[in-house]
């Protein structure tokens, strides 16, 4: 089992999981976090520090989808160990449908 970053991320990326994870498996794009899949320990601990909810168990029905698309972007994103500012329209994005349009590929600054 492994801890995945779904699609309520996109425009939010409040990063508050950064912090709580103890093996440093978050990479960070232009507008998204993403956990890589090999390297979660599946402790949990970032699923209740997210705001948006964007963290889920690869075992819930929604999540499985998200297994692969967290492994892609781990690979090719930096990692990132610290929480850093959330875009500053993070709340307006929170708990809106349709993100993925919105997604971007590039990578972030940790």
């Amino acid at each position: 089992m492994t801890y995945v970053v779904t699609e309520a991320c996109i425009r939010c990326k409040y990063m508050d999981c950064v912090e709580v994870c103890p093996v440093d498996c978050f990479y960070v794009g232009e507008n998204m976090l993403v956990i890589h899949p090999d390297e979660c320990i599946d402790c949990g601990v970032c699923e209740p520090e997210c705001p948006a909810e964007a963290i889920l168990p690869d075992t819930e029905e929604r999540a499985a989808q998200w297994v692969e698309f967290n492994r892609k972007y781990a690979q090719s994103w930096p990692n990132i160990t610290r929480k850093g500012e959330p875009p500053p329209d993070a709340d307006d994005w929170k708990g809106k449908e349709g993100k993925m349009a919105f997604f971007s590929e590039k990578p972030g600054h940790p």
